[in-house]
């Protein structure tokens, strides 16, 4: 059984080192064709998982083995469920949260009615100037008018209150931060 245990361990860890070191480069070069090891694929039965509790399993034989007093049909027995409890607590713990993730800085400009920004170039009554506004870990700057047709001074924070084709509406908040 030790064999089997250290097998499951070794395949365990190679998993771990080719997919997490390797796993773009193979993405890459095979153009997709290891896709279905991402964690987009479906289900509890992620392949992370699936090596995470095939790892667990023989992490936990090796050590059951050689530590405990117990039987080899004891020490699978508990080996299989230490080795269901490790592939449940990656796919709850890395996998699942890793699938929710957002990775993308992208925005739509119709987002950004309701938004908080500063003025960075004064904005005439009758005109346009240009706001930053803060969208995520990034800030993007527009092209903005006065939506009541204000003078509206560089460092002025100011709230999108309609978003144009060719510029944002915006209006001047006071120091309380109401318009």
């Amino acid at each position: 059984m030790e064999t089997l245990y250290l097998s499951c361990l070794a395949f365990g860890v190679l998993f771990a080192l080719v997919s997490v070191v390797l796993g773009d480069l193979l993405g890459s070069a095979l153009d997709g064709a290891l896709d279905f090891l991402s964690a987009d694929a479906g289900g509890i039965f992620q392949p992370a998982a699936l090596a995470g509790g095939i790892t667990a399993f023989g992490g936990a034989g090796l050590m059951l083995e050689k530590y405990t007093e117990l039987g080899a049909g004891a020490t699978a027995s508990l080996s299989v469920l230490l080795a269901i409890a490790g592939s449940v607590a990656m796919f709850f713990l890395y996998v699942k949260p890793m699938r929710n993730s957002e990775v993308s800085s992208g925005y739509s400009v119709r987002e950004l009615g309701g938004m908080i920004g500063e003025v960075i170039t004064p904005i005439p009554a009758h005109g346009c100037g240009e706001v930053l506004i803060r969208i995520g870990a990034g800030v993007t700057n527009h092209t903005a008018e006065s939506f009541e047709s204000r003078d509206i001074p560089s460092g002025s924070r100011v709230v999108v209150v309609e978003v144009k084709p060719d510029a944002l509406s915006v209006a001047m908040m006071n120091e309380r931060g109401d318009l």
